[in-house]
């Protein structure tokens, strides 16, 4: 496929400068929403080659604080969804990621670590969190930008839940909230702060699924700071609650550093977390 013949990168550069000034000042952090980021009939092509929900590739974030499923592996993607992530990796891309988040020096992630293709089923959630700071296998990668493309052919949120609470630094209040469209991406300032997640579980029809793919950003650090995913107990939430949520970051944290020690993979750990989610669904 022609480069940057799939999303409309032309419009958005059209108008960076005025997006800039927004994405600076959104409210919690740094972010803004961007529609019809892909031409009409590209997206088509890519929701209709989205992963079916039992497909073989995908690999399942199943304990306390998250309940999705991502796949990592472009080889396995349709040619307009891996083209798309070609795109979304590219130079003209990125240097419109430069412009609009005013963050030097951006390198994209073509491994997807932690990104991909993203679904989360009937009953899922993904709890309130800060990303993790550092690529896995570059530890001075500092990680700076998310893009989130919801992939949605349809979504009713207000039925269906699944909206994106934007938290404040201090986790005192939800101060924005993102449906996953379809066409639809979302791009913020990742930091030790910038609090996002759809904690509430979903109620969409067991053959839809919440769809997405997201990229990761990064820049070369001589000292960049690591820190695992950070969830957090909303403040209404019961005392169970944010034990659970305290002790399953504990644990995460602690499976972070010795995948970074030992180089142990996901893949392992996901069909560990398997086993251990069926058990509690028993």
């Amino acid at each position: 496929m022609e480069a940057l013949a799939l999303v409309n990168l032309p419009r958005l550069m059209d108008q960076v400068d005025d997006l800039a000034t927004a994405y600076r000042s959104g409210q919690p952090f740094p972010h803004i929403v961007l529609d019809d980021v892909l031409h009409p009939d590209v997206f088509e092509r890519a929701v209709a080659e989205f992963p079916g929900i039992r497909d073989e590739f995908w690999k399942g974030y199943l304990h306390v604080n998250e309940t999705k499923y991502s796949n990592t592996q472009p080889d396995s993607w349709g040619e307009t969804l891996r083209s798309v992530a070609l795109e979304f990796c590219s130079p003209p891309f990125v240097e419109f990621l430069t412009r609009l988040t005013g963050i030097e020096n951006l390198m994209p992630d073509w491994s997807m670590d932690g990104g991909g293709l993203h679904q989360t089923l009937r009953g899922g959630h993904l709890n309130i969190h800060a990303d993790f700071t550092t690529h896995h296998d570059h530890d001075n990668w500092a990680r700076r930008v998310n893009i989130l493309l919801y992939l949605n052919e349809s979504w009713d949120a207000d039925e269906w839940g699944g909206q994106l609470e934007l938290w404040d630094p201090g986790m005192t209040s939800c101060q924005a909230r993102v449906t996953p469209a379809g066409n639809r991406m979302l791009v913020f300032t990742t930091t030790f702060d910038s609090f996002h997640g759809h904690p509430d579980p979903l109620t969409c029809p067991e053959d839809v699924a919440r769809r997405s793919m997201a990229l990761y950003y990064f820049t070369e650090e001589e000292q960049a700071v690591r820190r695992s995913t950070n969830y957090q107990a909303r403040p209404d939430e019961s005392a169970f609650k944010k034990a659970a949520v305290w002790a399953d970051r504990r644990a995460l944290d602690a499976y972070d550093r010795v995948k970074r020690r030992l180089g142990v993979s996901d893949e392992a750990a996901q069909k560990l977390l398997a086993r251990l989610d069926g058990l509690r669904r028993r």
